[in-house]
Order: C-alpha cells, then sequence, then structure tokens
C-alpha cells in the first residue's frame, strides 16, 4: 500500500467514524427532544420474542443512554462515608434504568445461598438461609435444587431485587478452595445438574439469575492474579462442561466472569472464553457482567463482555467515558456497543422485567421448610460403625462437646453470607485486605443442643465448649454416649493452608475419643479434611454448612426421625499430597505479580485424578452410608447411538430410605476412563424395588479434540459401573456404541 493510500483509507475510516457518531448524537438530541408518543410501544407487544422486543427497544436509545445500561456502582456502603445511589434499594450493586422509555433499574443481590444483606445495607431485613451448595449438591437431588431456587427468587423480588448473583459452578479442584462451599461440587455432570437446577428455579419467579464465576477459578489464593494455564481439551472436559451443562439446564440470563486469568488473559477479558466458546459455541443469549472489580481496560468490550459491575472497585468506570471515546474514534465499533445493551435488554424481557410479574406471597415457614429438608437430605453420614448411629436406645446421658452447638450452625463466609435472623450471631475473625470487612464467623440460631434435648426428653444432655481438652474429656467419661462438633470456617478471599481442623480440634477429638469410646464427630466444614483421628471415632457426620434450620436436620439424622442419604460431592483424601498442588500456588507472593497455576492434571478433576493414579481415598467421592442398605441388580445396558443404562434397586433392610445410585463409565475402546456418567435419587420403603433407566450425555463418553474442534466418541465397547460411589466395584457391564461426534 503506497502512502497516498494509506493515507485515503485512513481518512475514510475517520469520516466514517465521524458520520456514525454523527448519526448517534442526532439521534440522541432528537430522543431527548422529542416526547414519546402516548400509547402502548412496538417493544411492549409480549407476543414478540425477548430477541425483537430487545432489538426494538435497543434502537430507542441515545448514545448515553446506551452506556448507561453497560456499568453501575456497588449498592452497599462498602467505604466510609459511601452513599447509596439514587434509586438503589441497597444490595450488591446497582445498574440505574431508563425512566424515559420505561427500562427498569437492575438491582443486583448475592448469592446462591439466600437473599443477603450485606452491612445491613437495608436495616432489620431478614431473609431464608439456605444450605451450602456443596451441602446441596450431597443431596444428589436436582428437584431440591430447583426449589431452593424458588425460595431465593421468590425472596429476591419480594424486595425488589432483580437480578440474583447466584449459580456457581466452578470445580472443587483443590479441597482446600475458599469458596468450594459456595460451588457443587468437583465433578461436571454433578456440578451442572445442581447449579443449573438452581439456577433455573431462580429464574422461575421472573428474575435474572447469573452463572459463575467463569471460568476455572478455582482458588481463592491470589484470585486477582493467578493465571489458570490448562489446556483447552482439558478444560472443555472439565470445568467448561460444568459450565455448559449448567447453561444447557439453567438457561442464565447473564453470565458473570472471574477475577481470574485464564491462559493468559484475564476472565473478564478473555477473548476466547466469552465470545468464541460462550457466546458463538454455546449461543449464549444472555450478557456478560463482570464481578466486581474485576475490570481492567475499555478493550473489555471487544473481548466479549458486556457491563461492568462494581466500578468503584475498578481503577476507573472503564465502560463510562473511556468507552464513549473509544466508541467516537472507532476503536470500538458502535454496533458492538449497541449489541452489549441489546444483550442486557433481552435477558430483562426474557425475565419479564418489563411486564409487571404478580406480586410475590413469600411463605417463610414453608421456605424455611425447604432449607430443613435439603439440609437434611444433604448431610452425609460418613461412618457408622457398630451402627451407634441412629443414638444408642441405651444412651442415658449424652455430652454434647464444641462447635458453639449451643448457639447455632456455622456458615461460610463473604459476599453470600444470609442475615437469617436478626439473633444471628456473629464472631469477628480479623484479618486485613478487602475481604477482612466480611471476616465474621455466623452462626444461624437453630442450636443442635436444643434440638437434641427436644427430640431426647428422657435423655441427661449436657454441653462443654470444648475450650479445654483434658475438662471436656473429664465429662466425657461420665457419659454414655459423646457428640462432638467440630468446624472449619471458610470463606471468600481465603484458602484453607492444610486440611487440619484449627484451633486445636483435632486434639479435643482424640483426648474424647481416648475417654469415651462411644464418640460421634459432626463435621461443619467449607469441604474435605483430614481425620487422624478416625480410627478411634466409630461415627462420624459430615453436616457441612446446614442452612437456618440446620441445628433441627442434623438433631433428626442423629436421632433417626430422618435417615441420612447425603451422598460426598467431592473426594476427602488421606492426605492433601494425594492432589497435584501439595502447596498452594501463589503464596506470599505480593498484589500485583502475575503467577501461573498450572492443571497439569487436567480433566482428572478430584475422584478421576485417583483412579488414573490407583490411589485411595479416606472417603470417596459419591461415599454415604444410611440406616438402611440398598442392593443393585438387573442391570442391563444398551448401546447404538445413545449409551441407555437399566437396573433395580431395591431397600434390603428395616427402615425406609433415600439412595443415590451412581453409574461411572470405567472403560472406553482406547482404555481406562473414570467418568460419572448418570445419578438419580430413589426413595424406598423396606423390601421395595424400582427400575431406574437412564442415559449418558455423549460428551462424558468422548474426548474433546482441539484442533478438530469437536467431541469424538470412538466406535467400540464401553464399560460402565453401577455403584454406589467412585471406587465401588459395584456391578459391571459394557456395550457397543457407534462413533459419533458433536459441535462444541
Amino acid at each position: 500500500m503506497t502512502q497516498t493510500t494509506a493515507l485515503r483509507a485512513r481518512t475514510l475510516r475517520a469520516a466514517s467514524a465521524t458520520a456514525l457518531l454523527l448519526a448517534l448524537c442526532v439521534g440522541a438530541t432528537h430522543a431527548q427532544n422529542t416526547p414519546q408518543a402516548p400509547g402502548p410501544k412496538p417493544w411492549q407487544d409480549r407476543t414478540l420474542s425477548p430477541d425483537q422486543r430487545a432489538n426494538l427497544l435497543d434502537k430507542e436509545l441515545t448514545l448515553d443512554e446506551r452506556l448507561g445500561l453497560l456499568h453501575g456502582p456497588m449498592a452497599i456502603p462498602f467505604f466510609p462515608g459511601m452513599k447509596l445511589p439514587e434509586g438503589a434499594i441497597g444490595s450488591a450493586g446497582y445498574i440505574a434504568g431508563v425512566p424515559r422509555l420505561g427500562i427498569p433499574a437492575q438491582q443486583e443481590s448475592d448469592a446462591s445461598l439466600g437473599v443477603t444483606n450485606p452491612g445491613n445495607v437495608r436495616p432489620g431485613d431478614t431473609a431464608t438461609a439456605l444450605p451450602s451448595s456443596l451441602l446441596l449438591a450431597a443431596t444428589f437431588n436436582t428437584d431440591l435444587a430447583y426449589k431452593g431456587g424458588v425460595v431465593v427468587g421468590q425472596e429476591a423480588r419480594s424486595r425488589g431485587i432483580n437480578v440474583q448473583l447466584a449459580g456457581g459452578v466452578n470445580l472443587a479442584r483443590d479441597p482446600r478452595g475458599g469458596r468450594n462451599f459456595e460451588y457443587a461440587g468437583e465433578d461436571p455432570l454433578l456440578a451442572g445438574h445442581i447449579a443449573g437446577a438452581a439456577i433455573k428455579g431462580i429464574q422461575s419467579q421472573n428474575l435474572i439469575a447469573t452463572m459463575k464465576h467463569f471460568a476455572v477459578n478455582d482458588q481463592e489464593t491470589g484470585r486477582n492474579f493467578a493465571n489458570s494455564v490448562i489446556s483447552e481439551a482439558a478444560m472443555r472436559e472439565s470445568d467448561l462442561l460444568a459450565f455448559q451443562i449448567a447453561h444447557e439446564v439453567g438457561q442464565p440470563g447473564s453470565v458473570m466472569c472471574a477475577y481470574n486469568l485464564v491462559n493468559g488473559a484475564y476472565a473478564c477479558g478473555n477473548d476466547f472464553l466469552l465470545n468464541k466458546v460462550l457466546k458463538t459455541d454455546w449461543g449464549f443469549k444472555g450478557y456478560v457482567m463482570s464481578d466486581w472489580g474485576a475490570v481492567k481496560a475499555t478493550d473489555f468490550a471487544l473481548k466479549g463482555l458486556d457491563q461492568q459491575s462494581g466500578e468503584q472497585l475498578d481503577k476507573q468506570v472503564w465502560f463510562g467515558d473511556p468507552l464513549k471515546a473509544a466508541v467516537q474514534t472507532g476503536a470500538v465499533p458502535a454496533s458492538r456497543v449497541s449489541d452489549m445493551s441489546r444483550r442486557i435488554l433481552r435477558s430483562m424481557f426474557a425475565a419479564g422485567l418489563f411486564d409487571a410479574p404478580p406480586a410475590v406471597n413469600v411463605d417463610r415457614a414453608a421456605n424455611a421448610e425447604v432449607s430443613r429438608q435439603t439440609a437434611a437430605e444433604g448431610i452425609v453420614l460418613l461412618k457408622n460403625e457398630g451402627n451407634l448411629l441412629p443414638l444408642a436406645a441405651s444412651a442415658k446421658t449424652i455430652l454434647v462437646v464444641g462447635g458453639h452447638a449451643d448457639a447455632g450452625v456455622l456458615s461460610g463466609g463473604g459476599s453470600s453470607q444470609v442475615t437469617a435472623d436478626a439473633a444471628q450471631i456473629a464472631l469477628p475473625v480479623g484479618g486485613e485486605g478487602m475481604m477482612a470487612a466480611f471476616n465474621r464467623m455466623n452462626f444461624h440460631p437453630s442450636s443442635p443442643l436444643k434440638a437434641l434435648k427436644e427430640r431426647l426428653p428422657q435423655t441427661t444432655v449436657r454441653f462443654d465448649t470444648g475450650r479445654y481438652a483434658a475438662e471436656a474429656a473429664r465429662k466425657a467419661k461420665e457419659a454414655d454416649l459423646v457428640i462432638v462438633f467440630a468446624n472449619q470456617w471458610m470463606a471468600e478471599g481465603d484458602d484453607a493452608p492444610d486440611l487440619s481442623l484449627p484451633n486445636g480440634q483435632d486434639a479435643l477429638i482424640a483426648a474424647l475419643a481416648e475417654a469415651n469410646p462411644k464418640t460421634v464427630v459432626v463435621l461443619q466444614t467449607g469441604g474435605a479434611v483430614a481425620m487422624p483421628w478416625l480410627k478411634q471415632t466409630p461415627a462420624v457426620v459430615e453436616a457441612w454448612y446446614s442452612g437456618d434450620r440446620g441445628g433441627e436436620a442434623i438433631a433428626d439424622v442423629l436421632t433417626g426421625k430422618v435417615n441420612p442419604s447425603g451422598h460426598l460431592p467431592v473426594t476427602f483424601p488421606t492426605a492433601i499430597t494425594q492432589y497435584p498442588r501439595a502447596e498452594l500456588p501463589g503464596l506470599g507472593l505480593p498484589d500485583g505479580q502475575v503467577f501461573d497455576v498450572r492443571y497439569d492434571e487436567g480433566s482428572d478433576v478430584g475422584y478421576r485424578r485417583f483412579a488414573a493414579l490407583g490411589q485411595k481415598a479416606l472417603f470417596p467421592f459419591g461415599h454415604g452410608l444410611s440406616y438402611t442398605t440398598f442392593a443393585y441388580s438387573d442391570v442391563k445396558v444398551t448401546g447404538g447411538d445413545t449409551l441407555s443404562v437399566s437396573f433395580k434397586v431395591t431397600n434390603t433392610g428395616s427402615v425406609r430410605g433415600k439412595d443415590a445410585p451412581q453409574v461411572y463409565l470405567n472403560r472406553r475402546p482406547d482404555g481406562p476412563a473414570k467418568r460419572l456418567i448418570a445419578f438419580s435419587k430413589v426413595d424406598l420403603a423396606p423390601g421395595q424395588s424400582t427400575t431406574v433407566t437412564l442415559s449418558a450425555d455423549m460428551r462424558l463418553l468422548s474426548r474433546f479434540d482441539a484442533k478438530a474442534q469437536k467431541w469424538v466418541q470412538p466406535a467400540g465397547r464401553y464399560e460402565i459401573t453401577v455403584a454406589q460411589d467412585a471406587e465401588d466395584t459395584g456391578l459391571t457391564a459394557s456395550a457397543q456404541m457407534k462413533a459419533a461426534t458433536r459441535k462444541p
């Protein structure tokens, strides 16, 4: 190209940009000076699709109005002297509407465990606190996930909230992850279906839910600077598959991108993740919002980000004046900015935010019952030697120790913290950094001690705080049975340094078990923990963070009023050395220093890696005991185009119970490949049987070919196992499958 030709080209581009800007400005002036004609507007026609309505309305926006939909502030008093934006009800974030066109403001609230009230910004407002997402995943019950979503959606909309920042899908790649409790475990199929059902439940109540944190945001240590390094094929077969399934099931109106980098590019400015995978390959029709403080530049708009959220935490409002200037110079096409606002409007139309949905009738008692049911079904009986549980009928005196069991049940910390009751107890934890303001160990006032006393009126139930192990052990010798509560408080912003129980609780449990061989351990944790005392304790229960009716649910399981049916959604290792990164990457590095987190295990997350290496877990993924027993029989597998498995489940015990049968792929034509390919939940009376029929998603039988950009299922024989956990030998069968491929 000659210098003259190049100059002419630059002149033409500048002229085109000037003409486009002039058109936008003329349109803006005309729109601002011309009042809207009375009567219904074209975009108010409910017979049109959300896409059609959004296209019609978007054309009416001025440039400034369009930009106003693309960014917004936090709506909580996070900084001293900070005032709420005008029109904000007080929540995680606020995006102003356009009154001229009847576009409502977006009132955004955390999170998937219930409607939060950060900093008591809405004085005295309480909401139903659901159990942690990890407990929800332990139910293996998508119906409960949907019901919980309905609870969250109802209670959010009753407050005027129309965007709920809920739907955590990140896989638990490391048991020390600080936010594992907000997510749905280590398996893509389970996590995708549980999170997707919860999103679907929330959006059934006429508001927008998000799917987050996209993607591979699997540790809190250095979360703003961690660079997740992973091959495309491995990512597609693990973390991205979980998100893809959740997207297919839940159809979220928004996706929240993450803080971390993925293969060298920040997740909120990652062209591969946002433009290629999410919007092109998966056909996502909604909008991508940033996590609070995750935007680094205006050109993130070109890389797929549609909305800057919590803008005070960023260096500047990139999607305000800087984006306007970029449109004026042609650096960002005006058509892209229109696409951003159109996507937001499309999700608002799809959720019914323009159409005055009917008023919500919130029944807090009914919602609390959903929370209790979920907790009861997600509590996992890990060990029950000698059938010590349900509580021995011969026990006349029971000593309950530790865990603040007299006060309530523990909940996880951070932005997901729900204020369930004005009497909620909060113990300051301290610390420094941005999340220090949230560092409070909260206990929902549902006391397991009180619930046990109510259920055991003929038994003397005493309590010891556990502050002094020797004194607690002395009392333990005098009791017929001991129940010790052990807590691991996990929170956003911090990973656990190791798998031990903090504050000397392991030593306390060991002392109690030595003093009384009938010692039951109840764990309230954010994930897997080590158990150096396991051989000395005959019964262990994992209660997770059990929500605002957790105390009652725990007591129901311990006393046998509820037959436990939870199954582990994560592997409990014997030691952290069984995981790929024994030392957390990024520890001790200063803020601002980018570091790599290399996922050399690829798609072999959790139990998959244990199987590949022939390792045995302390408790495997899928493990969970019952007060009854179940047997599987009559396994039949059909192949061809779709792998289908049918089998009979029989309750062979003496009490009613629920089982979570699991179907695993053991071997593909090209070798071993451990994968959960299907699961179910059944409820059976003693002696009752039912036949379960399940089909496998071909992506779980396939490998992703990054070069060819497709899922590839080779022809040949596929071996499966119907089992009770990932290490159970179960019942094995096989079928011949045809070769198949699928677009990503």
